[in-house]
């Protein structure tokens, strides 16, 4: 069963172990580690429910020198029943996977792209905000591909043309604000300080923030701001999924109440 813990429980668990201090992280391997390591701390079982992961409390970790970004939320763009992303990007938009003929097939695709509003990719794309329909839409510009990508861009022409996205990849305001919601609606934001000893990392869990009642304005604000990221990873074998995601520093931009612990 879900373990669902209350604030008053999470608060009292979360100062148990910053005052711990130095703990060694077993759950070695890719900056997401941490996070398992705190949620076995707190006795909270790893699962993918699309729910905050401990009742309405969604507990996010970070390295304090880690420079990668923040993963708010995975949702793919509407319309869902077209598979935009295994259906459009990559058999349309897609080029050929650095890895294909070694550890893919010889025809492994790849579309991997980090985007946000006001600026393009060198491969044209770019998100922008129809707030008149309400929605997040991808844009495709083929003015705007850098040079490098001129074979790439060819292929493109004669696979689907150069015009505009056809069907328009998008995110509802209301959809997209109720998954996010779901998942951050209230967030205990918890910066780790790491040190390797004889190969073992430790960590130490020494800040913590609370941050409450997310604001889906707020939120669009910062999209519109360029402070949001939408992350396409997707190869022909497999789509790593849509996310959404956030540099650290912005992430209390988000909230209504940030209160340090």
């Amino acid at each position: 069963m879900l373990e669902v813990l209350s604030k008053e429980e999470l608060l009292h668990g979360l100062k148990q172990i910053k005052e711990k201090g130095w703990i060694e992280n077993y759950r070695r391997g890719n900056d997401g580690s941490i996070g398992n390591l705190i949620e076995d701390l707190l006795g909270i079982p790893e699962n993918n429910l699309a729910i905050a992961n401990s009742g309405e409390w969604e507990i996010k970790t970070k390295r304090k020198r880690s420079s990668s970004l923040t993963t708010l939320a995975h949702n793919e763009p509407s319309p869902r029943n077209a598979v935009l992303v295994s259906r459009l990007f990559l058999p349309m938009y897609g080029w050929k996977h650095k890895e294909a003929g070694n550890k893919y097939p010889e025809n492994e695709m790849s579309f991997r792209q980090t985007i946000r509003c006001g600026v393009y990719s060198d491969r044209g794309f770019s998100v922008k905000i129809d707030k008149k329909h309400e929605k997040i839409t991808i844009d495709f510009q083929a003015s705007k591909v850098d040079e490098r990508h001129e074979e790439w861009l060819k292929s493109v022409e004669q696979r689907v043309g150069l015009g505009k996205l056809v069907p328009e990849p998008y995110w509802g305001f209301r959809d997209l604000g109720s998954h996010i919601a779901s998942k951050l609606v209230n967030c205990f934001f918890i910066y780790a300080d790491t040190k390797r000893v004889n190969k073992k990392e430790f960590v130490w869990f020494n800040e913590i923030k609370m941050l409450s009642t997310f604001s889906m304005s707020k939120f669009l604000k910062a999209l519109e701001d360029g402070l949001i990221y939408i992350d396409f990873d997707a190869r022909t074998g497999h789509n790593h999924g849509t996310k959404f995601r956030i540099r650290e520093a912005n992430i209390d931009d988000l909230y209504e109440v940030v209160t340090f612990i």
